[in-house]
C-alpha cells in the first residue's frame, strides 16, 4: 500500500514523518513549499511533483491543510485522477458541509473519502499522541488505522461523512469556552491582588482544575504566546460552529461570546500567536 500525503505545515510535517518513521510503506509527500518536500525526502519520504502525481500513485491520499477552500482546491485535481478503491483521508478542519459534499464526489469515483481530523496541537503530532475523530466508512476505516495509529493514539469513529469534523468543532469551541473561562477568572483574581501562579495552584484544589489551565498556566503567567496552535485557526473553528449552529436554528450564547473574543483578537493582529493570546483580549 502506497500512501501520499499532502500538506505539510506546522502539523503535517510531524504527522507524515510519524508515519515515514514506523511503516515500511512508501510515502510520498506534497508541499507548495518545494524546502518542506527536501525536508521529508532526508527521512525517507519520496517527494511529489503535484497533488495529481499523488492523486495518481497512492493507494491512500491524506491531506493536511488550513482550510475548507484549500481543501477544495486539493480535491479539485485529486478527484481528476482518482481512481476505483482508493482511500481519501482529510485530515483539515473544515466545515463538514463541504467535506460531506467532496465525499459524495469521491465516491462517485469508486473511492471512498474519510474526514478524520485532529485535535492537541503540535507537541502531540510530534509525539504521535494526537486524537484523531474519524467520519466515513466504517470498512474504509478500519483498513486503513494503521495508518491513523501512526499519528495518534485515541481515536474513534463517529459515524457518516462529516461527523469527525462536527465533533472536532464541539470539542474546540468546548476548549476556547473553557479558555475565557480561565482568561476572564485569571484577569478578576489578578485585579484582587492574586498572582497567577497562585490562582493556578489554587484552582488545581477543586472542581475548577482543567486540561487547558494545567497546559497554558506557565505560558499565561509569562506571556509566552508561541504558537503551537494559532489563534487564527481557533477563530475558524468558532465561525465554524457558529454556521453549524445557523444552519440548525440553535442560539447557544456562550459560542457568541468567544466568536467575539477572537475577532478582536484577530482585530488586534494577534492572528499568528499561540490561541492562548486571547488573555490580551480579556485583559483589555
Amino acid at each position: 500500500m502506497r500512501i501520499g500525503f499532502i500538506g505539510l505545515g506546522l502539523m503535517g510535517e510531524p504527522m507524515s514523518s510519524n508515519i515515514v518513521k514506523k511503516l515500511q510503506n512508501e510515502v510520498l509527500v506534497f508541499d507548495i513549499d518545494p524546502a518542506k518536500v527536501k525536508k521529508m525526502e532526508q527521512l525517507g519520504a519520496i517527494g511529489a511533483s503535484s497533488i495529481k502525481e499523488i492523486g495518481q500513485k497512492a493507494d491512500v491520499v491524506i491531506s493536511m491543510v488550513p482550510k475548507s477552500e484549500h481543501v477544495q482546491s486539493v480535491y479539485k485535481e485529486l478527484l481528476e485522477v482518482a481512481k476505483q478503491n482508493q482511500i481519501f483521508i482529510d485530515m483539515s478542519t473544515i466545515d463538514p458541509k463541504v467535506s460531506a459534499q467532496l465525499a459524495e464526489q469521491i465516491q462517485a469515483k469508486g473511492a471512498t473519502m474519510l474526514d478524520a481530523p485532529v485535535v492537541k496541537s503540535v507537541p502531540a503530532a510530534v509525539s504521535g499522541g494526537l486524537g484523531i475523530y474519524v467520519g466515513g466508512d466504517i470498512k474504509a476505516y478500519e483498513s486503513i488505522k494503521f495508518i491513523l495509529e501512526c499519528m495518534g493514539n485515541n481515536i474513534i469513529h463517529l459515524g457518516a461523512n462529516g461527523s469527525g469534523l462536527v465533533m472536532k468543532l464541539c470539542h474546540n469551541t468546548l476548549v476556547s469556552q473553557i479558555q475565557n473561562g480561565v482568561n476572564e477568572m485569571i484577569t478578576l483574581s489578578q485585579k484582587n491582588g492574586i498572582p497567577t501562579e497562585d490562582f493556578i495552584k489554587a484552582i488545581s484544589y477543586g472542581g475548577g482544575q482543567n486540561f487547558y489551565l494545567d497546559g497554558k498556566g506557565s505560558s499565561i503567567m509569562n506571556n509566552n504566546f508561541a504558537t503551537a496552535f494559532s489563534v487564527e485557526n481557533m477563530h475558524k473553528d468558532v465561525h465554524l460552529t457558529g454556521n453549524l449552529l445557523d444552519e440548525l436554528g440553535l442560539n447557544l450564547p456562550g459560542v457568541k461570546v468567544v466568536q467575539g473574543v477572537y475577532d478582536e483578537a484577530i482585530n488586534r493582529g494577534y492572528g499568528k500567536e499561540d490561541f492562548c493570546a486571547t488573555i490580551k483580549v480579556v485583559r483589555g
